[in-house]
């Protein structure tokens, strides 16, 4: 605001007093708005709001305290300053003043200059104040940026890596994305009336979507005989595929020392070191049982058991949707969580048109 462009209003129930600081201000340049009742003040300021308000104490219907109070509770008015003008020059009244929101007190009789000079002073205040929210939210905003490139380059970084693995086998990338799609599918109808709502926040949904491509980043350290093989895998090639939950989740956790703070590598870790672990307890690698495997692996392992089954792989033909869900089903209490099957099938031919549109 320049110096005279700022806009005073005057609250005070004595005519003499509204003729005085109306002229006065007028006489500055100031443009001024004056109320004989603090109704009709807050109202005018509600539609209009000022710059600086002199406020009287003594007044008729509603006190100067009580304006003030009003102004205060009010997020569109609470941060104009507000001057008391009053008689009333005892101490208790002075530091009420204060304590409902005052930014200064003139005692009446008061003299001009000073009325002037105090006001000068916190209106150049309000101009200071005013000019470092309006640069503290442009910073904000800049933060906000950085952080969110910085945010989407480490997801970009982090896909990447997850789609490495589909260079070595073609049916990984497809995989990928439609695994990433049935957790969030997942998380949405569990976030709806499940026993577990209250933990799946939007940002858990969010989380699992760019943390599920992750799941099987170890695979990239798996031999090209065992991870390419055409048949079934022999007992000891079995035990060298199982290593690939501990090669994502070593490479995971050197991602998280360079960034501990960040929430979906923090849950990427968990669902690629747990996604095989089993509700009975016979799962791998630490036959964590029930409640112990972290949500987000219990998530990801009715999304990945789902599409595994109804993929062709060069050993044997997908099963249909019906088949798959069938098995899902059964290994309800065995394989997965009871709680994951029932949000499965409730949406289950979701799953289906996801796997067929995305083949």
């Amino acid at each position: 605001m320049g110096e005279n462009s700022a806009r005073i209003m005057v609250v005070d129930d004595t005519p003499a007093n509204l003729e005085i600081l109306e002229e006065l201000f007028n006489a500055k340049g100031y443009r001024v708005s004056s109320f004989p009742r603090g109704d009709m003040a807050l109202l005018s300021a509600e539609k209009d709001p000022p710059d600086l308000i002199f406020l009287d104490i003594m007044m008729p219907l509603m006190d100067g305290f009580e304006v003030c109070r009003r102004l205060k509770s009010n997020e569109k008015l609470r941060d104009i300053p507000v001057i008391f003008i009053s008689a009333l020059d005892d101490t208790a009244n002075k530091v009420k003043a204060f304590s409902h929101g005052g930014v200064d007190y003139v005692t009446k009789p008061f003299q001009e200059e000073e009325v002037l000079s105090r006001m000068e002073t916190h209106l150049k205040l309000r101009k200071v104040q005013t000019e470092l929210e309006r640069y503290n939210r442009q910073l904000e905003v800049l933060v906000q940026e950085k952080v969110r490139e910085i945010t989407e380059s480490q997801m970009a970084t982090l896909v990447a890596m997850s789609n490495l693995s589909e260079f070595r086998d073609e049916t990984t990338g497809r995989h990928i994305e439609r695994t990433r799609v049935f957790c969030r599918m997942l998380a949405v109808q569990l976030s709806a009336g499940s026993p577990y709502a209250a933990v799946i926040t939007p940002s858990f949904i969010q989380d699992i979507y760019f943390s599920a491509p992750l799941h099987d980043i170890g695979k990239i350290g798996i031999p090209d005989n065992i991870l390419l093989k055409p048949g079934r895998l022999l007992p000891e090639e079995f035990e060298v595929m199982k290593t690939h939950v501990s090669l994502g989740m070593q490479t995971l956790q050197k991602v998280l020392e360079q960034y501990p703070q960040n929430s979906f590598v923090n849950m990427g870790v968990l669902l690629t070191k747990h996604h095989h672990e089993k509700w009975n307890g016979n799962g791998y690698p630490d036959g964590l049982a029930g409640e112990d495997i972290p949500l987000p692996a219990r998530i990801m392992a009715v999304a990945d058991v789902y599409d595994a089954l109804r993929s062709r792989r060069p050993y044997k033909e997908g099963f249909s949707h019906e088949e798959a869900a069938g098995i899902i089903r059964e290994e309800s209490g065995q394989h997965f969580d009871p709680v994951l099957v029932d949000a499965f099938l409730a949406i289950a031919n979701n799953f289906a048109e996801v796997f067929d549109r995305l083949q």
